[in-house]
């Protein structure tokens, strides 16, 4: 006869392995993040088919180590060079969606509102797994990067690239928190005339480097504006961004009227979109340039005075 504390011993054995699948289950690293847009999305592990719908998305990747994980994404991806290599589903305004599905991506990562909170919305209707971004400040900037690292498998990474980024944005901060304010026009677009408030990322950048946007507190976020507002603001600085990587022609246009302080001072200056219109690490780039334009108005203006007075 088996004695009973064999059975027992037995009993016990066979329950624990039974439970093997399930612990081997529990301990799957499961990735539990909410977006921006409060929708908390579940992978049984990091992504490695992942779609980018904008630019600002694929570089944000590819400063994390996941580029090679990218399988699509769309127009004007250009950077780093790598980005180039990957197959373009549409632009981020229009998305081939047959496409997109073909791909059976494990992630799919949003902008809301250069994408559409209608588009993100249809996108979980199919059964995507997306992951929406809206960084509103800075500092959410360095967040994404966390975000993309965990997402991707490549936690590390990205806790080094948000470390980096706001190690930098410190260093602007307090170099330039006391500094006496310059007033800055930034110009989005000349036809129609386009700048920006205060609630845009860019006014966070205005005023990291000690500017004073003239048109904070204008209405919709890009408001358009027209010349006489401008020649009523007087800005010390223009700044203009465009489109392309070029300077163009049209921030040059604003020396016809003379009499603006900006003009009368040669403070009319440019930074490319790439460096200051993307929501990526890159913009502490264009906020140095910004730094120094608004620190060369500052000395000149110091000059200017010694050479006025008696």
């Amino acid at each position: 006869m088996i004695h009973i504390c064999a059975i027992r011993e037995l009993c016990a054995m066979a329950l624990c392995l039974l439970a093997l699948p399930l612990l081997a289950n529990a301990n799957q690293a499961i990735i539990q993040l909410t977006d921006d847009m409060g929708h908390t999305l579940v992978l049984d592990k990091p992504a490695s088919r992942i779609v980018s719908l904008a630019p600002n998305i694929t570089e944000t990747l590819f400063a994390v180590g996941a580029g090679q994980q990218i399988v699509a994404t769309v127009d004007h991806s250009d950077y780093p060079k790598a980005a180039l290599d990957i197959p373009r589903i549409g632009t981020y305004t229009k998305i081939n969606r047959e496409s997109l599905v073909a791909l059976d991506p494990d992630l799919v990562i949003a902008w809301e509102t250069g994408n559409g909170s209608d588009v993100v919305a249809h996108l979980r209707h199919l059964g995507l797994p997306v992951f929406a971004i809206e960084p509103r400040s800075l500092t959410d900037i360095a967040t994404t990067l966390r975000q993309f690292g965990i997402l991707s498998g490549r936690d590390a990474e990205g806790e080094a690239a948000a470390q980096a980024f706001l190690e930098r944005h410190e260093t602007l901060r307090s170099r330039y928190q006391n500094a006496e304010p310059v007033t800055v026009f930034y110009q989005v677009w000349n036809q129609p005339l386009l700048t920006l408030n205060d609630d845009h990322l860019i006014a966070q950048v205005i005023h990291l480097c000690g500017g004073d946007n003239v048109f904070g507190d204008a209405g919709p976020m890009v408001p358009v504006i027209n010349t006489e507002m401008v020649l009523r603001v007087d800005p010390q600085v223009i700044i203009a961004s465009g489109m392309g990587e070029e300077r163009p022609d049209w921030v040059d246009q604003w020396r016809r009227w003379s009499t603006l302080t900006a003009v009368r001072n040669g403070h009319l200056f440019f930074i490319p979109p790439s460096l200051v219109q993307r929501q990526t690490a890159r913009i502490l780039e264009g906020a140095g340039m910004m730094c120094d334009f608004l620190q060369q108005a500052r000395d000149d203006r110091h000059h200017n005075s010694q050479e006025t007075q008696p």
